[in-house]
């Protein structure tokens, strides 16, 4: 089960990341976090941005209200997502995880 836990309007996450995929997609829950293949090469944030981007689709939020807060340069990030209450995430993460 993916962690999520909140703080002030936004509920976080830890995602784990596999850059230079041959597409991208959510793979499912990888040890507490979720786990996402980017086709986008891990330089100059082009991955990051990937990522953000993926994300905001699978959970229906805009692009604007999915933020990095840690792990900018490593595999293991940490996400938070505005509006968000931590059980709505938790639910969203469990669908998109089946």
């Amino acid at each position: 089960m993916i962690k999520v836990d909140s703080k002030g309007t936004a509920a976080l996450f830890d995602v784990r990341v596999a850059p230079g995929a041959s597409r991208t997609r959510i793979v499912g829950e990888y040890s507490g976090a979720l786990k996402v293949a980017v086709s986008a090469a891990p330089e100059k944030g082009k991955a990051n941005k990937a990522l953000l981007a993926a994300l905001a689709k699978a959970l229906g939020a805009k692009k604007a209200d999915i933020t990095l807060v840690s792990g900018e340069t490593s595999r293991t990030k940490r996400v938070a997502v505005e509006g968000q209450t931590s059980a709505q995430l938790e639910r969203k993460l469990a669908e998109i995880c089946k």
